[in-house]
């Protein structure tokens, strides 16, 4: 898939693809465990993370921010110690400080010139508006889990961008590093995807849920992406 011209439209994850989450979390998590004499692994906490994260959003819509909460209430308990009062909205809170990727804002800026630009991401209105400051590439259409009321990998959240775009699905193209949150469903509802692949090198998934599905492209840089998108 390198004839990009059937495309109008790119959407995108955020934290992962866009923004580099994973350091974000083990920056605002880390501390936490050493006030309370406990250490993990990066990749062990990022696991952690990851499955804590899945749990909380299967289940009856909440914010982020409460997911956020709660992954930090259920680490604590996994590792039997209690939070402070003042941490338990250390992850939320710092969100808004998590950094893009070296490569992000230029490439997003490459890609603007050509398509529109789309998010689709599990995260509040309010949460995403503070990073749109860091991202500083305006995007067109802006879909949150707030919105939809509901958690990727569900089809609800990919359905209200399609509602919300207006073009057929066969024009959009998804850009998304978590196989299990974006790949998957968008196979499922057919629309073309393109794994970002921000953990190449490394072994396991990270602060995502594993999958087996296979991406139409792989990429691993979204300077990668914006070459082959736009000659």
């Amino acid at each position: 898939m390198h004839d990009f011209s059937q495309f109008e439209c790119l959407t995108f994850d955020c934290y992962g693809t866009l923004i580099d989450w994973e350091s974000g979390i083990l920056a605002a998590l880390k501390p936490i465990l050493a006030a309370h004499h406990h250490d993990l692994s990066d990749d062990a906490l990022l696991e952690l993370y990851g499955n804590l994260e899945v749990q909380a959003e299967a289940g009856e819509y909440r914010s982020y921010r409460q997911i956020l909460q709660f992954v930090t209430q259920r680490l604590a308990a996994r590792l039997s110690f209690a939070l402070h009062a003042n941490e338990i909205n250390t992850l939320p809170d710092s969100l808004k400080n998590w950094p893009a990727f070296p490569d992000t804002v230029e490439s997003l800026r490459r890609l603007k010139s050509r398509y529109k630009l789309a998010i689709i991401s599990n995260t509040d209105d309010n949460l995403f508006a503070e990073t749109t400051k860091t991202l500083q590439v305006p995007f067109d259409f802006i879909i949150t889990a707030e919105q939809a009321r509901s958690y990727k990998p569900l089809h609800r959240n990919f359905e209200l961008a399609l509602e919300r775009i207006g073009l057929p699905r066969e024009k959009l193209l998804h850009c998304a590093q978590s196989i299990y949150h974006d790949v998957v469903p968008t196979r499922e509802l057919g629309i073309a995807n393109v794994w970002v692949n921000r953990r190449a090198g490394r072994k396991g998934a990270g602060a995502t849920k594993p999958s087996s599905a296979v991406p139409d492209l792989t990429v691993n840089s979204l300077k990668e992406l914006a070459d082959l998108a736009v000659p």
